[in-house]
């Protein structure tokens, strides 16, 4: 069966761009245009036409790509046309009307390319998150693993665990044999060092953090100035500003980007034991998202007494910022425990210090959750399976130290291999296609 699909978005355009794919891709095209389909990745200008009437629908280039050297590794073609809303209608129902074709599912060109060996799953998914990314990180992330980086080093990881397996079963299946002494024994250091490698690449939630954004708690006792901090840093008037303490109830969240990531930046209640009802809950959800931020910012104010409880959600953490606001009012002395780097003077009345403290908060978000060399943890089902992998090394190495039967300590390791080969789809591929594919647009 060949599949077709409108590839860019539906409306009114320059241009629009039409897919197929499959073993009738060339025909279908003779069809269309009265010719032979064109030499492979050239484009060719041709009339497209209606085949039972001959009647003219559009000129425009079309593309044709020769399997296996296609997207999806079929037979392949692209029919650029005008975007008027009315020609790309009357194409697609032409088109649907033709004998041996139908339309495509969401994400069936990629899921073809998968089947057909032009890419893992780890690849595929950068397809849709280069499809969805909003800032230059979240792009730059996606390109990367779209090009491989995180289906190599999880298949690198899968290719050493074959070779242990390999050394640990000749010492079981061979123990007769002139084979090297403790050949199966020896390579459970081995183990034990991938184990700890993939351990931290579960810790590194960097990835997933470019993916869904950052998120920044603005934190601090009453009227010390959080809603103007919010608005400055937003740029806009996000957040209500009065003198009155008290003003900000709920959480107020401004999305935003800093140093190339996605960001979440959130306005609390003033932190304090007094107040009614509707305070304590506002600073019961203030304690919240300050437990549940990945930075917070504690703000402080000149001439403002803070507030004399304290919790562990509101305590300085590493990585945190400590701001004092209304320095216009006078000047406030940074507390000995805290490094010059985590300090700083602003007043969000006039603006003094608001740059500088905008670009350290840029450079913290950036040092702490932006690109590095090496790639990143980037969706939960990539976690969930090296969380069973690790458990199931952590497991079968705790045997190899109590004298367990190696059989055991081998199943352990198959498990672990079969674990990380599901994330690119080296095992169980069709078990995972619905969930990898279930958020793609059509026509890609």
């Amino acid at each position: 069966m060949t599949i077709f699909a409108l590839s860019t978005s539906p409306g009114r355009g320059a241009i629009a761009i039409i897919r197929l794919s499959g073993d009738q891709t060339a025909p279908i095209l003779e069809k269309l245009t009265g010719k032979p389909a064109p030499e492979a990745r050239q484009a060719s200008l041709r009339i497209i036409t209606e085949p039972e009437t001959g009647d003219p629908i559009d000129s425009g280039l079309v593309l044709y790509f020769q399997a296996p050297h296609s997207y999806t590794g079929e037979d392949m073609a692209e029919l650029h046309i005008h975007g008027g809303v009315a020609i790309v209608d009357r194409l697609l129902d032409v088109l649907s009307g033709l004998e041996g074709l139908r339309p495509a599912e969401p994400g069936e060109f990629t899921r073809l390319a998968v089947l057909n060996g032009r890419m893992d799953l780890t690849q595929a998914e950068a397809v849709a998150d280069m499809i969805d990314a909003e800032t230059m990180a979240q792009q730059k992330q996606a390109f990367r693993q779209m090009q491989g980086a995180l289906g190599v080093l999880y298949e690198s990881w899968r290719q050493k665990l074959a070779t242990s397996l390999a050394h640990l079963e000749a010492d079981i299946e061979f123990a007769d044999e002139d084979l090297p002494g403790g050949i199966g024994q020896a390579v459970l250091g081995e183990v034990a060092a991938l184990s700890d490698e993939i351990a931290a690449h579960i810790h590194d939630d960097r990835g997933r953090t470019l993916r869904h954004g950052v998120e920044i708690a603005i934190i601090g006792a009453p009227n010390v100035g959080k809603s103007s901090l919010l608005n400055h840093i937003a740029g806009r008037e996000a957040a209500i500003v009065s003198a009155r303490a008290g003003t900000t109830r709920d959480i107020v969240e401004v999305s935003l980007t800093l140093g190339g990531v996605p960001a979440l930046l959130a306005d609390t209640a003033g932190i304090r034991a007094a107040g009614d009802e509707i305070e304590r809950e506002g600073v019961r959800r203030a304690l919240n998202k300050a437990s549940e931020a990945d930075i917070r910012l504690h703000v402080t104010a000149f001439g403002v007494a803070g507030d004399e409880t304290t919790s562990d959600e509101a305590r300085f953490q590493e990585g945190d910022l400590y701001i004092a606001n209304k320095q216009d009012l006078g000047e406030t002395s940074r507390p000995n425990t805290l490094n010059e780097t985590d300090f700083f003077c602003v007043s969000a009345e006039t603006g003094a210090g608001m740059s500088h403290l905008v670009a350290a908060l840029n450079t913290r978000v950036q040092t702490s959750f932006g690109l590095t060399e090496r790639p990143a943890l980037t969706r939960t089902r990539h976690r969930i399976a090296l969380q069973a992998a690790d458990i199931a090394l952590k497991r079968g190495l705790e045997r190899a130290e109590t004298g367990a039967e190696l059989e055991l300590v081998a199943e352990d390791l198959r498990l672990a291999m079969r674990e990380i080969g599901r994330i690119t789809g080296a095992v169980d591929v069709e078990s995972l296609l619905d969930i990898v594919f279930r958020d793609f647009c059509i026509g890609k």
